[in-house]
């Protein structure tokens, strides 16, 4: 049954959270520009998921809309799954955005928390690795490719924060592209 499945730190994300403090460093030709924004993450429980008649999964799945407070633009959609391996302590996130790039990236959780008792999830990918990778069309390879990935969470109650971060070779230079926001949850 689906409500008694262990979602283990994952529990806490489940339900819609906005969020209006967002900020992007992304590169550019010349440097970094920032873009204030905010979004809508929305994680649903979609319940067990079995591997190979061995391995149990819990499952939810997510969407994040990501919008420029400047002008309301849409300028990241990312959909995925965060998952948790009870036996193994593993959280896992697996997403794909629309520019031709998937992540699974992993992370070992042994019930870590902030000193407000608030769950923390860290979760990385590394392009080459051959259990926590990065796929990339030729495209982003040739142009923007993303070598790392990492994504840390604290949330509790009702606030989320979180703090991604991207190394990309672009621009013919490495470039840290980080991502901040906190977040309230609605439902």
């Amino acid at each position: 049954m689906q409500d008694e499945l262990d979602y283990g730190p994952l529990k806490e994300l489940i339900g819609t959270w906005h969020g209006d403090r967002g900020m992007d460093i992304a590169p550019e030709p010349d440097g970094a520009e920032e873009n204030p924004y905010f979004e809508t993450i929305t994680f649903t429980a979609v319940g067990d998921v079995t591997n190979a008649e061995s391995q149990l999964l819990a499952a939810v799945h997510y969407t994040q809309v990501v919008q420029r407070k400047s002008n309301g633009e849409v300028f990241h959609h990312e959909t995925g799954y965060w998952l948790w391996d009870a036996e193994r302590n593993t959280v896992m996130q697996s997403f794909t955005i629309p520019r031709g790039l998937a992540v699974l990236a992993a992370g070992t959780w042994n019930g870590e928390r902030d000193d407000e008792g608030r769950i923390l999830i860290d979760v990385i990918a590394r392009l080459g690795d051959e259990e926590w990778g990065i796929i990339q069309s030729p495209f982003m390879r040739d142009n923007a490719r993303t070598g790392e990935f990492s994504h840390h969470v604290r949330v509790g109650g009702d606030r989320l924060f979180y703090q991604e971060t991207t190394w990309v070779d672009i621009y013919d230079h490495l470039f840290e592209h980080t991502d901040t926001n906190e977040l309230v949850r609605r439902t």
